[in-house]
């Protein structure tokens, strides 16, 4: 009896072992799993805040597009409303010149809308270069048309004439004088 009882014991202990074994087993994979799960819910949650930030940028790229736009048109429509009072100038001059009895009367209108145009695009931030004729030629301010003989030794390399203005606005060439140069 005594061996069987031993024999039993024995296949009782190994029974509990296996139990425990398959315990630590199951508790090892619901800890796997566990973590697992858990990893997995990070990764969703950062996909999740990538989208939004994502979705945040685009919106933010449309709006400020949206935006230069807009203050593109409003830049526009302050150049078109100061020029207004301009054109109404011409108009008058226009319909006085039919009647006008001298042509002075007609070139000093004619003068004080030239004028009146040229301090409104100076307001706006337009400036006309200052003249170059004898100064070297400068390729971020001018345009060189053509050479000539230089008609002196010292012109040589020079502009010797200028035949287009240039212009600035807001210290940006936006055209650049046109020039002839001395050779």
């Amino acid at each position: 009896m005594s061996k069987k009882k031993a024999t039993k014991d024995q296949e009782s202990l190994d029974n509990t072992a296996e139990t425990a074994e398959k315990i630590v087993d199951s508790k090892e994979e619901k800890t796997e799993n566990s973590e697992t799960d858990e990893l997995e819910n990070e990764l969703q949650k950062a996909k999740e805040k990538h989208l939004r930030l994502f979705a945040e940028f685009e919106n933010y790229k449309k709006r400020t597009a949206r935006e230069r736009i807009e203050l593109i048109g409003r830049s526009t429509e302050d150049l078109m409303t100061a020029l207004i009072p301009v054109i109404d100038d011409f108009d008058r001059a226009k319909k006085s010149m039919d009647d006008a009895p001298s042509i002075e009367g007609v070139k000093e209108g004619i003068d004080l809308i030239y004028n009146k145009l040229k301090k409104t695009l100076e307001q706006k931030g337009l400036k006309e270069m200052e003249s170059s004729i004898g100064q070297p030629l400068d390729t971020d301010l001018h345009e060189a048309i053509t050479q000539i003989p230089a008609p002196e030794e010292e012109l040589k390399g020079k502009v010797v004439d200028e035949l287009e203005k240039g212009y600035t606005l807001n210290d940006r060439v936006i055209r650049f004088a046109k020039v002839v140069v001395g050779q």
